[in-house]
């Protein structure tokens, strides 16, 4: 799996904020990085990214499991990205409103799925 935190280091990516969403973000990736016990949950990381013209753009983030069959992001400001988020202007977003469009595209992603897969996996 590639490593979560690598996609930072990857080449930035212009996204326009208002431009066509990056929906088609493709799985990379899951890992359980804690099994979990009474006082900790399981918990890991996701990798996800896509390729075009302009470049791979990647976001990765942790996940915890909070019962048996649902899990959340463990920090949903915590996101790994080499996106870089402009307003129309070609301006940088502020952290938090660049942290607002990341996670609509981490709400549009199966990524759930794929990280119940990887338990699922670990358990066997």
């Amino acid at each position: 799996m590639i490593p979560a935190w690598i996609v930072y280091s990857w080449p930035p990516v212009l996204w326009q904020a208002l431009g066509v969403p990056l929906f088609n973000f493709g799985h990379l990736g899951t890992r359980v990085l804690s099994a979990g016990n009474a006082h900790n949950p399981c918990s890991g990381q996701t990798v996800w990214g896509r390729s075009s013209d302009e470049g791979a753009a990647g976001v990765a983030w942790d996940w915890v499991q909070l019962q048996e069959g649902v899990v959340a992001m463990a920090d949903p400001m915590g996101l790994i990205t080499n996106l870089r988020i402009v307003d129309e202007h070609g301006d940088a977003l502020p952290a938090l409103s660049a942290s607002l469009h990341l996670n609509e595209i981490v709400h549009a992603l199966p990524w759930q799925t794929e990280v119940q897969r990887a338990l699922q996996h670990e358990a066997h």
